[in-house]
């Protein structure tokens, strides 16, 4: 049974289902943050899905990536899988800009995280979930 690691579940929040993945906020506003998460259990790495669910995989990372263009308008979206510090198999898409504070460099250990006011968030989530509502295939809780 799938069960999203507990750090990922302490740092993010959640937004909805996809296909294949859970599709998360990372509960910082420094950098519009999103992390896609395989809804599969003991998945540590890309080469652990079946070939069709990487296809899939690819396919959300696309459709999110496009989405944080159109939202954000970043100079370059960042797609990574590292997992150093969370093994379980997780995407994170971030528009990154020219001005933010870890530019060109990585976003990871840059900074504190920010966690979003509630104001900010509320506006974060209906903007993407109101551009997510067609490309969301399953409604289920995250």
């Amino acid at each position: 049974m799938f069960e999203l690691d507990p750090k990922l579940r302490q740092d993010t929040i959640p937004i909805g289902g996809l296909v294949l993945s859970r599709l998360l906020l990372m509960n910082d506003a420094t950098f519009p943050w999103l992390i896609l998460v395989p809804a599969e259990p003991d998945i540590r790495e890309l080469h652990e899905l079946a070939q069709g669910q990487q296809m899939q995989l690819m396919a959300e990372i696309t459709a999110i990536s496009r989405l944080m263009a159109e939202i954000f308008k970043p100079d370059k979206i960042n797609v990574a899988a590292l997992g150093n510090v969370v093994p379980q198999l997780h995407v994170h898409v971030i528009a990154r800009f020219r001005s933010d504070a870890a530019w060109p460099g990585p976003v990871w250990g840059k900074l504190p995280a920010k966690p979003y006011e509630k104001a900010e968030l509320e506006r974060m989530l209906d903007a993407i979930r109101s551009r997510l509502a067609v490309r969301i295939v399953r409604d289920e809780a995250v």
